[in-house]
């Protein structure tokens, strides 16, 4: 099965036995992540991983590597970033890459990496997995914004070990994974030495790169190893979160395709390619949850909301990348509603427990991975569906949602009702911090906290629309054109002109620096990296490393 046309098919499935690329080890509290990149472990033919380059391939590892420091080991508390290379440590993305790479290939290459380090200082701030990146070589590029997304960075001061951001000068790019913004927002560098540093391709080294806040600290290579060791054990000591912590086994991710069908536990895709969209419909569960935490701790990633936030999360980064012209997803639920009340109320009433919050805020990024999407969302309420709390936010996530006023002739299945639960009011924040009925809400914060006086009941057509949780409520008679047209009218507009405005309208009130990133991200991938000065046959990336000078249109635009 190809994916995109004509690049192959990406599995974003992997586990540490079968890395290629990254070393992970866990001794006591701390654990260790040494980025060991095998040059012809490549994706796609046509380029070799040099002086720990990467690919989407080296990202789809680190993000399993941080996902299983969260489950299966919630007890480490400092991370080691590092390099198992002498006097390197990562110079970015791979340029011969990203110039045999389609343009969606390029976008959805940064926009999983950006949602890779988003979600190591997810880890920081809500995991107390701290990150210290350890930098003894050369950080250039992608390499100094995998460290700008660690808690802390330690340079080793020996005359050549640097760090800089040389995408302008050399390629006619920017940073691709949000390393202007966390210079400037994160570490508060100086605008002006910003300007400098993102200017000067060999970067900067030494007792400058502390003093200008690029680095946390210089020192010695020979001190380099046991500086860093020092530093993460009074990171660990300080840390209460996850001591004496047991962690569960992410067990293979059990996936089925077969032909437009993609099956998953809980979950199944149906593509439907002659209007470009494809249905998500997820089971409820199928038993009651766990009586505790301790039972839900046995079961394992076998647990309901666990095992459906993988699949869902599996699902989401396989059709972005492999199904590139599926441009509207259409969400349906079925099953029963209790039960998925019974499972958020478990999961609320757990909220200190290490897996309980680990759970929580996999469903909380893996819901801002489907806002950062660049398609549109629609949600379908009919009879027999659950939308009911983390559910909900599907409903509340959709660029537009439909649920049946009554009932479908011959049908036997209940009136579709919705159900908010506590999962809608905090635990499940998008990327500007506020939840999803805050965001729906933001002229009217009141409407938001009255809807709490709605917890727990099953609302109908009629009322969830008067409470501002619906867009359409058509009765059996208008149902099935309703939602025909609004999917065709979908497939017969400009994918690029959806993908800016869904962008836009998406992201409400407050600017956080994660909307900032993705919000510029999406600005300069669909405008910069297509320019001529990028890309045409006399474009810095087409000419990199081939000894010609690009010859720029120097027109300002």
């Amino acid at each position: 099965m190809a994916g995109n046309g004509t690049e192959p098919t990406v599995d974003f499935r992997t586990a540490p036995a079968g890395y290629n690329h990254w070393k992970l080890s866990v001794d006591g509290r701390v654990a260790t992540l040494a980025m060991d990149v095998r040059e012809d472990a490549t994706l796609k033919p046509g380029y070799r991983l040099k002086l720990n380059s990467y690919d989407l391939g080296v990202d789809i590892e680190l993000y399993d590597a941080i996902q299983r420091l969260r489950f299966e080991h919630p007890e480490v508390a400092a991370v080691v970033v590092t390099s198992a290379k002498d006097r390197v440590f990562c110079s970015g993305a791979n340029i011969n890459m990203l110039g045999v790479s389609s343009h969606a290939h390029k976008v959805n290459f940064c926009k999983f990496t950006n949602e890779t380090r988003n979600s190591i200082e997810d880890a920081t701030e809500f995991s107390g997995q701290g990150y210290i990146c350890a930098i003894n070589g050369t950080a250039a590029g992608g390499g100094y914004e995998l460290a700008l997304a660690c808690d802390q960075i330690v340079l080793a001061d020996d005359g050549s070990s640097a760090v800089s951001l040389p995408e302008l000068p050399l390629l006619a790019v920017l940073p691709g994974t949000g390393g202007l913004t966390r210079l400037v927002d994160k570490r508060k560098v100086r605008r002006d030495r910003a300007d400098f540093f993102c200017t000067v391709s060999e970067g900067v080294r030494g007792k400058r790169a502390a003093d200008w806040r690029l680095v946390d600290a210089v020192v010695p290579r020979s001190k380099l190893d046991e500086t860093v060791q020092a530093r993460a054990e009074a990171l660990a000591a300080k840390a209460a979160a996850g001591a004496g912590a047991k962690g569960i086994a992410l067990s293979p991710l059990q996936r089925t395709i077969d032909g437009d069908r993609i099956s998953y536990p809980h979950l199944a895709i149906e593509i439907d390619r002659e209007v470009r969209a494809a249905h998500f419909r997820i089971q409820a569960p199928d038993a009651p949850p766990p009586k505790d935490a301790a039972a839900l701790q046995a079961q394992g990633d076998a647990s309901w909301s666990l095992a459906l936030c993988r699949a869902l999360d599996d699902a989401i980064l396989h059709l972005r990348l492999n199904e590139g012209e599926i441009g509207t997803w259409v969400f349906h639920t079925a099953g029963d509603a209790d039960r998925v009340a019974a499972h958020d109320a478990l999961l609320l009433d757990n909220a200190d427990h290490w897996l309980v919050r680990e759970i929580t805020l996999y469903w909380k990024r893996t819901l801002k991975r489907i806002d950062v999407s660049s398609r549109s969302l629609i949600t379908l309420v009919e009879p027999g569906s659950c939308f009911t709390g983390t559910l909900l936010e599907l409903v509340l996530a959709a660029d537009r949602s439909f649920m049946l006023d009554g009932t479908l002739e011959g049908s036997n299945l209940p009136e579709a009702t919705v159900r908010l639960t506590g999962m809608n009011f905090g635990p499940l924040p998008m990327g500007n911090g506020l939840s999803r009925l805050q965001s729906r809400f933001l002229a009217e914060p009141e409407a938001a906290d009255a809807l709490k006086a709605e917890i727990g009941k099953d609302l109908d057509a009629a009322t969830a629309d008067e409470r501002g949780l619906i867009t359409f409520t058509p009765d059996d008679i208008d149902w099935d054109d309703e939602v025909r047209l609004a999917i065709e009218e979908r497939a017969s507009y400009s994918p690029d002109g959806l993908t800016g405005m869904e962008a836009n309208l998406r992201f409400c009130g407050p600017e956080t620096m994660e909307t900032k990133i993705f919000a510029r991200l999406t600005a300069w991938q669909n405008w910069i990296f297509q320019r001529p000065n990028a890309v045409g046959p006399e474009g810095a990336l087409q000419l990199y490393g081939s000894g010609r000078k690009a010859q720029y249109d120097k027109g300002r635009v």
